[in-house]
């Protein structure tokens, strides 16, 4: 095998090799590449230290063995354990904003970004009168993030219960220098905020992933944390209580905008009464509900 392998001479001939090697595999994608080119082509990139967005110009450049050696392992990698990319190369690209990430979290790709990216119009009429924000679950820290980004005068805050997440947010707040406008809580939902705290816009990628579904998940999202997947028997266990606290938090005219995968069907059963608005992406239908608080109150 290792003569064989030192026929790979090209960054062209890598990625075919891993294109190869993850269709025997039989690979799950879903974090952030949907196939075994754009994750080959992504592994390769890295490894060479090329930037994630310019391969024509380097696809028939020779490569020195110290550099071939790089891109197999991650191939290895990738093939042998179903570690998820970014957990092989500890950087997640979302809305073209990149983000630590390692397995102390679930890999960022919730398509609330692209909705963010947008500023949520035309929800939203005017981005800079959004001044609070609130991220629950917020994982990584990537939406609250972006959400700062995209709404200038928020100050944001995002909780999560799991310290080994906010760990991982904090790298990414500083990396994004968003401390002197973005605060992490650890707690559950609401409970660590001050109890007149008020929010223009909650967003929310909880865990919703109901129990059948969960023994079903693909390898790769076996190793992501089970904290942030698991949403009990329906998938609706979190996604409860952040709909019944919501009118507390949320300022007059705010909204809720909340991630619920493929459980529509659940949410329904559960939320008879509620009408929400559901709000598509290029990539996800009928996945993200929004509400406003009058929707909310009871």
């Amino acid at each position: 095998m290792p003569q064989s392998r030192d026929a790979l001479c090209t960054v062209r001939d890598l990625i075919r090799y891993g294109v190869s090697r993850f269709n025997e595999a039989k690979l799950f994608f879903g974090h952030g590449s949907d196939n075994a080119w754009d994750e080959a082509v992504y592994l390769v990139l890295f490894a060479l230290h090329l930037p994630p967005d310019q391969l024509e110009p380097f696809m028939d450049a020779r490569i020195l063995p110290q550099e071939r050696e790089r891109a197999l392992s991650l191939i290895d990698l990738r093939c042998e354990q179903r570690l998820p990319a970014p957990y092989l190369t500890h950087e997640a690209w979302l809305q073209g904003f990149r983000f630590h990430v390692d397995q102390r979290v679930i890999v960022p790709r919730s398509p609330i970004a692209e909705l963010l990216m947008n500023q949520l119009s035309p929800w939203v009429g005017d981005p800079y009168e959004v001044t609070s924000i609130l991220d629950l679950c917020t994982g990584s820290g990537c939406l609250a993030i972006i959400a700062a980004h995209q709404f200038p005068e928020a100050f944001v805050d995002a909780t999560d219960i799991s310290r080994d997440a906010l760990d991982v947010a904090a790298i990414n707040v500083a990396q994004h220098g968003m401390g002197d406008r973005l605060n992490l809580h650890h707690g559950s939902l609401y409970d660590p905020l001050p109890v007149a705290a008020r929010y223009d816009l909650i967003i929310s990628n909880p865990p919703y992933v109901n129990t059948t579904s969960m023994g079903k998940l693909p390898a790769e999202y076996r190793h992501e944390p089970r904290l942030a997947l698991a949403g009990g028997d329906d998938g609706m266990d979190i996604v409860r209580t952040i709909l019944e606290q919501a009118p507390a938090h949320l300022s007059d005219e705010g909204y809720l905008v909340v991630e619920i995968g493929h459980e529509r069907t659940f949410f329904e059963a559960a939320f008879p009464e509620l009408e929400p608005i559901w709000l598509d992406t290029a990539e996800a239908s009928d996945q993200i509900l929004l509400l406003s608080r009058g929707q909310l109150q009871p």
